[in-house]
């Protein structure tokens, strides 16, 4: 895997082949980021990863110039990965990741919010379809804010009221949401 633009393009990383991650193609992280130059000025934007599994669309944030990178990874072993790559790729001033089940960080955070929330859970998650509103409902996104959720081609979310546009690549499927007030 590789991070495919910014200060760090062309940097690598390979997480062990015991992961149990989906992880994000470089061809599916490129064209994301392709679209989110139209939306985003990287260096003002405060991140939100849930679900981080490898930590490669933080690593992607952050090379871009993000202000801040915040990673939410339940599994230790993920854990320990993405602190490894942080150190590495000198990210530790930028980039937080966080040991938590991501339901549970995400009712804790009270007080804190960002610009932008990727949320990349695994494909068979039970709740999946409810991750919009419980994230939009936890007023962690900042106002004008975006959502991005990605997920399998059986998810349609376009009637949701924060929906935007989904952007398909084979099977992942990238949905984004905007928190405007109403």
């Amino acid at each position: 895997m590789r991070i495919v633009s910014g200060k760090l393009k062309g940097r690598r990383f390979a997480p062990p082949t015991s992961f149990r991650s989906r992880p994000t193609t470089d061809m599916a992280k490129e064209n994301l980021f392709n679209i989110l130059n139209n939306f985003i000025d990287f260096e003002d934007c405060d991140v939100l990863d849930l679900f981080s599994g490898t930590g490669g669309i933080s690593y992607e944030f952050a090379s871009r110039g993000c202000k801040s990178v915040t990673l939410v990874e339940k599994d230790y072993h993920h854990y320990m990965f993405i602190k490894k790559c942080v150190a590495g790729f000198n990210l530790s001033n930028i980039v937080n990741p966080i040991k938590s089940d991501v339901f549970l960080y995400i009712n804790y955070l009270n007080k804190q919010s960002f610009d932008l929330i990727f949320a990349d859970p695994p494909f068979d998650l039970k709740n999946l379809e409810q991750i919009p509103d419980i994230v939009l409902n936890c007023n962690i996104l900042k106002p004008n804010g975006i959502l991005i959720l990605e997920h399998g081609p059986e998810y349609d979310f376009s009637e949701h009221k924060a929906y935007s546009q989904t952007r398909n690549y084979g099977k992942v499927c990238f949905s984004f949401f905007h928190n405007i007030l109403l």
